[in-house]
Order: C-alpha cells, then structure tokens, then sequence
C-alpha cells in the first residue's frame, strides 16, 4: 500500500540454533566476555508467542575457543574494522545475534548494550571484574583493553538462568504483587537472583513493577548441577501469577 508496497525486500531463511556473542570493544580491539544460548518462547519446548527472553544458559555445547576464535576473527573485527574505515570507530560493548547454520555463523542482528538475559549466565562465569573492561573501552584506551583481553578467562562452570514473569506477560499484567522467599534464595549456595521487573514499595516490600520480574541463575560444575541450583531458587520464590518456563537448559526436540 502506498509508496512503500512498490518495494519487495526478500530475505534467506537461514537454519539452525542462535547463540548471543558479547564483546566489549574498543577502536578494532575486542575482547570476548562470554557466548549464551537463550530461550525467547514463553512456554516450554519453545511454545508461545516471543518474549524478550525466559531464560538463558552458558557455556553452549558444541561451541569452544575454535569456533569462538573464528567468529571473533571472521565477523566480529572486520565489523569493528569496517566501522573504524567509515569513521565512525566503535567503543562499547557488542551484542552480536548469531545462527548457527550448516555453512558456518550467520549474523542475524548486532545490539551495542548487554544481552537480557544472557548477561545474567556470562558474567558469573567471568574471572575477575568487568570495570576494568569498561573503564578502558569508555577511555578510548585501546592499548588496555588489548592487556586486560590477553588474561581474560571463564570459569569452568555452567551458568543456568530461569525467568520468573507475571501471569500474562508478555501482553497485560497486573503490577504490585508482594514477593517472598528472596532472601531464602539468595542466600542458597549456587544461586544468585537478579531483580529486573520490581520495585520498593511504600511499606518496604519489593513487589512486581514489570512482566519479566526476577532472573535467577544457577551455577555448577555441570549443566544438571546449574540447573538445579536454579530451580531450586525458583522454587523458594513466590508471587501471586508467577509463571517461568521448566525446561531451560534442556536440548529442545
């Protein structure tokens, strides 16, 4: 209709499983923070309409420092080195949406902020402090964060995160449900909760203020470890209409 239906975009399927790159960037230096495979459906084996994300795990299987080394080298600095050529030189952190096809990663989508949630499954498995990273990206100090990227290494453990959302998300949802069993949770070895859709109320509660509510991770020496812990979290939560999907982590049919 209109100008734009005299214009016909037509686009490749591409096949295959998509993971979440993160890298924090400076000029055409990169360094790889973590990959995550998350799970955007909102019931479980990936039934439902898309949300922003239900939960999210790291490592993914299937994908090492080979195939990590050959997406860094083949698109993740050409891209920073294209951006630099055209003069627009990028610092930050660089979210790259990739499919894992038959011929190799396919970009899907690039994002210049941190993934949700796969940031919550990176980060806990990161050695050391992210600051350092940030400081010299924010700086301009390419130099730096080439150093810090030279002794930066992952924790040999699997992160597993569980999204706990309010009944009806992700069209409408009430807000204002009181939330119990936090500090239960995160005082339980192996789980770490992260607040997204809450607030303070008057009273000093914390209470829903949003559909995707809390994130709570799970980390272990094995993905049936993580997971665990992650439920197990889960279950000492509750609030009025919560809803999380049972199958994260799990290779989907």
């Amino acid at each position: 209709r209109g100008v734009a239906g005299r214009r016909v975009v037509i686009e490749e399927r591409l096949k295959g499983e998509e993971i979440s790159v993160l890298a924090v960037c400076c000029g055409t230096t990169a360094v790889l923070i973590g990959v995550a495979r998350d799970h955007k459906r909102l019931l479980d084996w990936d039934l439902g309409p898309n949300t922003g994300g239900m939960g999210a795990f790291s490592p993914v299987l299937g994908f090492g420092p080979d195939e990590e080394e050959r997406v860094m080298s083949r698109i993740i600095v050409p891209t920073l080195e294209a951006m630099k050529a055209e003069g627009r030189a990028f610092s930050g952190v660089l979210y790259a949406g990739l499919m894992l096809t038959a011929e190799g990663p396919a970009v899907l989508e690039y994002n210049v902020r941190f993934g949700d949630p796969e940031t919550q499954v990176i980060l806990p498995r990161l050695q050391g402090d992210l600051l350092p990273f940030l400081l010299a990206s924010a700086s301009g100090d390419e130099r730096k964060l080439g150093e810090l990227g030279a002794r930066a290494t992952l924790k040999e453990e699997t992160a597993v995160c569980v999204v706990m959302a309010k009944e009806g998300y992700p069209d409408n949802y009430e807000k204002g449900a009181p939330i119990f069993g936090l500090d239960a949770a995160e005082s339980t070895h192996g789980v770490l909760v992260f607040h997204a859709g809450t607030k303070i109320a008057p009273d000093g509660r914390v209470v829903t203020d949003g559909g995707r509510v809390l994130g709570v991770v799970g980390t272990g020496r094995t993905m049936e470890e993580a997971r665990r812990n992650a439920y197990r979290g889960v279950s000492q939560i509750s609030f009025e209409g919560a809803t999380y999907r049972r199958d994260i982590g799990l290779r989907l049919p």
